[in-house]
């Protein structure tokens, strides 16, 4: 971790050395037992994992979270490595950490502070580190005791109340406030001008298709394979931030249509940063078909697909017209490839439970199917209803409204990103069962 809490002697300036911590709570909570997200998040983070340690409760130590016992197991273990810092893989409360911290004798994080971290460093565009910067805003104004925990209340005297720490606490709430509105009152303009463009997009009729899906798919492999584009694209959690979108032309239907880039999801996405990402999640949540895509290698793609479409339906997308493109099919064994690369699959999770989607298997990498999914957008793109402002003249509001968001991007340095119902027939009866087909395995 970058971060370090004042308190804590400063570590090397080599990549900190991290024990990973998992609680599996029952309840039907998440629970990873071999804490290799949390390890790749760490990683994404710039910190080393050099030990693992997992424990099982009925209920989180309202203390210690992890309890007495295997806090002091991890201290050990602490010791033991040398370690810098503890991550955990599920939320902790301000006053857990705090508890924990004084115990270990390292600064602590979990999960939640561990994503903000990564997106703060991977952001780009001014719109990206203005959302990154308000999550973390609001991620810390829950945190602000610890930071001045050393600042004792004082009282004594007539007409005296509070001491420093209680004034600088109050002093960096206010602070903190200020600057969450003032950010939300930019994004509220960066959101008006991504809404005039899609409005000029709907107007010229083109299609808007959007790639979604869990962090790491590959979604933006795909992209640059699918509009010969260069976006950044790595093996790596979060590697784009960034809507990103570009003209793919079409030729099964002569034409084209705007393909869109968006951020990765992931297990326990921290519900303020989808708020504060509305604005590029929008991207999604407007258009006229998603391409969800699903790493085919991966042994827990059930569950990434779940966690998929919780956040579409947090941001309203859950209605918009699905392909599920299973990507990564280089990464199967021959033994675990499917039989064709088109087929069906019932949709999982959500109040859309239970339909049928269309399903393609590609590579991105290798290019193996992508013509198959160029004419399957194709043949959807006709078979949808027109777009809603497609043929319409813009009004005098979205005319200023262009040239007011022109101005804010002049003046705050933004510049313009690159920028109906699925309704195919039933699928035959003689597909094969999408159960033939294997999960996948690890890659």
């Amino acid at each position: 971790m970058t971060t370090q809490d004042p308190t804590h002697s400063t570590p090397p300036l080599e990549a900190a050395r991290a024990i990973l911590v998992g609680v599996d709570l029952g309840r039907g909570e998440a629970f990873d037992p071999t804490l290799d997200e949390l390890a790749l998040l760490a990683e994404s983070a710039g910190d080393t994992p050099v030990a693992r340690i997992v424990a099982k409760r009925k209920a989180p130590d309202a203390a210690l979270f992890v309890g007495s016992g295997k806090a002091d197991e991890i201290k050990l273990m602490v010791q033991a490595h040398g370690a810098h810092t503890v991550l955990f893989d599920q939320a902790i409360s301000p006053a857990q950490q705090r508890n924990l911290e004084r115990h270990l004798g390292v600064p602590v994080a979990d999960r939640t502070a561990l994503i903000l971290e990564i997106f703060a460093a991977r952001a780009q565009s001014f719109e990206g580190k203005l959302q990154v910067e308000l999550a973390r805003l609001q991620y810390l104004a829950t945190r602000l005791v610890r930071r001045w925990s050393h600042l004792e209340r004082q009282s004594g005297g007539i007409g005296m109340r509070g001491g420093p720490g209680e004034r600088q606490i109050e002093l960096d709430r206010r602070m903190i406030d200020d600057r969450i509105k003032s950010i939300k009152e930019r994004l509220k303009k960066v959101q008006k001008q991504r809404a005039t463009q899609r409005r000029a997009r709907a107007r010229n009729g083109v299609f808007r298709v959007s790639l979604v899906g869990y962090t790491n798919a590959g979604k933006s492999t795909l992209f640059n394979a699918l509009t010969k584009a260069k976006a950044y694209a790595a093996n790596q959690l979060f590697a784009t931030l960034d809507t990103t979108t570009r003209s793919l032309y079409l030729e099964e239907a002569g034409t084209s249509v705007s393909l869109s880039d968006t951020v990765g999801f992931i297990r326990d996405l921290p519900h303020k940063l989808v708020e504060a990402f509305k604005a590029t999640l929008q991207e999604a949540a407007d258009a006229d078909l998603l391409l969800h895509v699903v790493d085919a290698a991966s042994p827990v793609l059930t569950e990434q697909m779940e966690e998929v479409e919780r956040v579409l339906a947090e941001i309203g997308a859950q209605h918009i017209p699905q392909v599920l493109v299973y990507n990564k099919l280089d990464l199967l064994e021959e033994t675990q490839r499917p039989r064709q690369l088109q087929d069906w699959l019932t949709r999982i999770g959500g109040e859309h439970g239970g339909q049928r989607l269309p399903r393609l298997f590609v590579s991105a990498v290798h290019g193996e199917g992508l013509d198959e999914l160029r004419a399957m957008i194709a043949s959807l793109m006709q078979a949808a209803p027109v777009p809603e402002y497609a043929g319409q003249e813009p009004d005098q509001d979205g005319d200023r409204d262009a040239d007011q968001d022109a101005d804010l991007a002049s003046e705050d340095g933004t510049t313009d990103v690159d920028d109906g119902d699925l309704n195919p027939q039933d699928p035959p009866q003689d597909r094969s069962d999408p159960q033939d087909h294997p999960q996948g395995r690890a890659g």
